[in-house]
């Protein structure tokens, strides 16, 4: 159910205000929780049958329990099971001469009515069920993913690959409807890339979600270039070149969500490997207030980015965050009186009232060029996706110098090492050390399920590497994911940020301009009040947030 519209028949209603359904959408994002459980949390509801019934009560339904029911299989099938499951539609009952009864998992979506009238031909009435019940069923009198996807198995294997040119292939029905059910599952698990791997005797299909890579059921081999060559085609990608690695973007409206995808080909010996990575505008919290930082760390940000002039920089490994945590830095200072310019490899999300430039070093518009650019359109605030080489630190570092404020990111190991980077690609150390306002090291960790959230007693050798002594513990609680259906028997359920801030005081500025080794730098900066990566790990674990296994994976 898409979440505005929700939010808006309970302000109608005079339940909650605007300011608390902007509270509820917070919660929301940090929390992960369903739309009716946060409403609980507020006290707006008292459970799941109150939401339900403020719903049927908007659509002018009956509000029913599926618990035991059992539709006749004669009404079951008046809905096809490829009809029942892109629907989320259930039909309850017939009525001779009046129309066709049904659940739907989002009663407030009028187009799903007409869609089912159109393809069943029976006028369609209203019951409402909680959304969850409705799954459930459908799950079990139609199948679920599983099942929808072993009919499209089946559909596939009755392909005869090589009678078709690749194009053709490529917009076969089975496919595309095949591409569509990976990419909608993908977005349903909130995977942030899905990987299209052939090999020589198989075909891999594998999301990642929350960090995690985990595979699902795939076509045969046969069938990877034609599925590959859908997803070319849909990326505005050459289908003909297979040869050397392309680039191209998904534009995707699911639901009532925009859905964005980056996706990239690249040649391998037994065919092209495409990965996917999903920008679901609905999921990312581009605001400093939702990505759960440390008070001192949120305040320290905000009064970064308010100053002048200077370079701040983020570092960390592809997929840690960096570009999150920097747009939403600048959703801070984003207002009618300051000038913000971007430049990104490729823009990953549009933001109103930033100007956003794609780096394409093909036609030679490449970081370097578009900052001696920017120079010269009188901005404020300037982002730069990434500094990768020598032109682009040095054109950074004086665009800091004449006025303006400087927003990066680094691939580096931790905060102190980003010292060493700069100097490694040619910038002065006294021009560093003039420019630098700070560098954040951040690291992403899946955080425990709350739904299976236990306590338990982790074994000494785990404590050890973790460089704690389990003799000086004492009643200290530690947590770990029971495994449920919520968290799909991971245990783990979101992610959030840990982070190693070195903040360029008057100290760390003199030993930059002395280009002292990163390990003294890092030294002076713990003694000057720093946490390192592990230490907020650590105290991440402390609070019940995350686990042993996850701090010593990413730190």
């Amino acid at each position: 159910m898409d979440t505005d519209v929700t939010l808006e028949v309970f302000i109608n209603n005079g339940l909650i205000d605007k300011a608390l359904a902007r509270d509820v959408k917070e919660e929301m994002s940090n929390s992960g929780k369903e739309i009716w459980e946060t409403l609980v949390d507020f006290g707006v509801i008292g459970g799941p049958e109150d939401f339900w019934s403020i719903i049927a009560t908007e659509v002018g339904a009956q509000f029913i329990s599926l618990d035991g029911f059992a539709p006749p299989q004669e009404v079951l099938d008046m809905i096809p099971a490829g009809q029942a499951r892109m629907h989320g539609a259930l039909p309850i009952e017939y009525r001779e001469g009046d129309g066709l009864y049904v659940c739907l998992e989002d009663p407030l979506n009028p187009q799903t009515i007409d869609d089912l009238r159109i393809a069943t031909g029976q006028d369609i009435y209203l019951y409402v069920a909680a959304d969850y019940e409705v799954r459930a069923r459908i799950s079990e009198y139609y199948g679920g993913a599983e099942a929808a996807m072993g009919d499209l198995m089946n559909e596939l294997g009755g392909m005869n690959v090589g009678s078709q040119d690749g194009a053709e292939e490529a917009n076969a029905a089975p496919v595309i409807k095949f591409v569509n059910l990976v990419i909608m599952q993908a977005i349903k698990e909130k995977a942030s890339d899905i990987h299209l791997e052939p090999f020589e005797h198989e075909f891999k299909i594998r999301y990642r979600v929350d960090g995690a890579l985990y595979e699902m059921q795939a076509p045969p081999p046969s069938l990877a270039n034609s599925v590959i060559s859908r997803v070319k085609v849909m990326a505005g990608m050459n289908i003909a070149e297979r040869r050397v690695p392309q680039d191209g973007r998904i534009v995707m409206k699911i639901g009532n969500s925009g859905v964005d995808m980056r996706v990239n080909s690249l040649p391998t010996q037994y065919g092209e490997s495409v990965v996917m990575r999903v920008l679901d505008r609905n999921s990312v919290s581009l605001n400093l207030d939702n990505l759960n930082l440390s008070p001192k760390l949120h305040e320290y940000i905000i009064d970064t980015v308010n100053k002048p002039n200077g370079i701040f920089v983020v570092t960390g490994p592809t997929g840690s965050g960096k570009t999150t945590t920097l747009y939403a830095a600048l959703r801070e200072i984003n207002t009618v009186d300051t000038k913000i310019l971007t430049a990104e490899d490729p823009v990953e999300y549009d933001i109103d009232g930033i100007v956003q430039v794609p780096i394409n070093e093909g036609i030679g518009v490449t970081f370097p060029r578009v900052l001696r650019a920017f120079l010269r359109q009188d901005p404020d605030r300037i982002l730069v996706g990434e500094i990768r080489d020598q032109d682009t630190a040095q054109i950074a570092i004086q665009a800091a110098l004449t006025g303006h404020l400087v927003l990066s990111t680094l691939h580096t190991n931790d905060a102190a090492g980003a010292v060493a980077r700069f100097i490694d690609m040619g910038v002065q150390p006294f021009l560093l050390s003039a420019t630098i306002l700070g560098v954040l090291a951040q690291r992403l960790v899946r955080t425990i399920c709350p739904y299976c959230k236990t306590p338990y007693t982790p074994s000494n050798s785990l404590l050890n590497q973790l460089g704690i002594n389990p003799a000086l513990i004492g009643q200290q609680q530690f947590f770990t994911g029971a495994r449920c259906d919520k968290c799909a028997h991971t245990g783990y359920k979101g992610r959030k940020g840990i982070h190693e801030l070195l903040n360029a005081s008057d100290p760390i500025r003199e030993l930059i301009t002395q280009n002292v080794p990163s390990i003294v730098l890092k030294q002076k900066a713990i003694e000057l009040g720093m946490s390192t990566l592990r230490e907020d790990g650590i105290q991440n674990i402390f609070e019940g947030n995350t686990t042993i296994e996850e701090v010593l994976k990413y730190t």
